[in-house]
């Protein structure tokens, strides 16, 4: 079984050398190792009032793939996420808590990813390395020395 793999920017370089040496799509395909319908359908959806341009084909499909990929959950879901760890919530709770309450299925690694790159000060929180050194208390009176 063939894989899918998307055009990429040289193989759109070489539908235009080729085609402006007057190779026939068919003769593209086979140079390229390609169906004769992927070039046809590369030409035909990139095609603009001064041909075919391989910079302009390659940001389109760059484009139409950025548009096409959707976030897996919406806006208010990561907000409970956020609002549940603000209140010291596990992300193994919030996951079980989100499954039971909406039926959403979000995995612990997923919401704790989340929380990884938001930016941390936003969620009020800060990391071992900050607690340790905005402490006012010296070392040794902390450790009871």
């Amino acid at each position: 079984m063939n894989t899918y793999t998307q055009l990429t920017r040289e193989e759109r370089y070489q539908i235009h050398a080729l085609k402006q040496t007057g190779h026939s799509q068919t003769e593209i395909a086979v140079i390229l190792g390609r169906h004769k319908s992927t070039i046809s359908r590369e030409l035909s959806r990139n095609q603009g009032m001064r041909g075919y341009r391989p910079k302009q084909a390659h940001s389109l499909a760059l484009e139409r793939r950025k548009a096409k990929a959707r976030p897996r959950f919406g806006g208010s879901v990561w907000v409970k996420v956020e609002l549940l760890i603000k209140l010291d919530w596990s992300p193994e709770q919030i996951s079980g808590r989100l499954k039971v309450e909406e039926g959403i299925r979000i995995s612990h690694e997923h919401a704790m990813e989340r929380l990884n790159h938001r930016a941390r000060k936003t969620l009020g929180f800060q990391t071992p390395f900050e607690v340790f050194f905005s402490t006012k208390t010296p070392l040794t009176v902390a450790l009871g020395s």
